[in-house]
């Protein structure tokens, strides 16, 4: 058998065929058959489950709360203290960077909408950025 041969049976495949008896007769025998009730299967009300969703929707809800209202350690000091730079020469500008820092974002406490203080704000963190890249090239 070649391809063209199976190009033909393919074709054919496309084209209506009718079935050798009459269906109609089984099916309408099925649709007047009732449905047996042990196969029926009737859904129970869980309560247990119920109560479990709403306890952990309760859970999340509050640890969101106290996630959104507690004060992040990142406030300032936090973050800076944790850095030291090994060379003695850059210690001066480090405690000077983290005053700045310190400074700044009181004022942003005060005006956090100020660009003003967001551009200096970024301009310490660049700097502290350089510093700490001279910390790692000096020792």
């Amino acid at each position: 058998m070649n391809e063209l041969d199976y190009l033909r049976q393919m074709r054919s495949l496309n084209r209506p065929v009718t079935p050798h008896r009459d269906l109609w007769t089984d099916i309408e025998a099925r649709l007047g058959e009732t449905v047996p009730t042990a196969t029926v299967r009737h859904r129970r009300a869980r309560p247990w489950l119920m109560a479990a969703a709403i306890a952990g929707v309760a859970v999340l809800g509050g640890g969101i709360g106290l996630h959104l209202v507690s004060p992040t350690p990142n406030d300032g000091l936090a973050a800076t203290k944790a850095w030291k730079p090994a060379d003695p020469r850059l210690t001066g500008a480090a405690v000077q960077l983290d005053a700045t820092r310190l400074e700044l974002s009181q004022a942003m406490r005060e005006n956090p909408d100020s660009p003003a203080l967001q551009r200096l704000m970024l301009r310490t963190e660049r700097q502290r950025d350089r510093l700490r890249n001279f910390d790692k090239q000096a020792g």
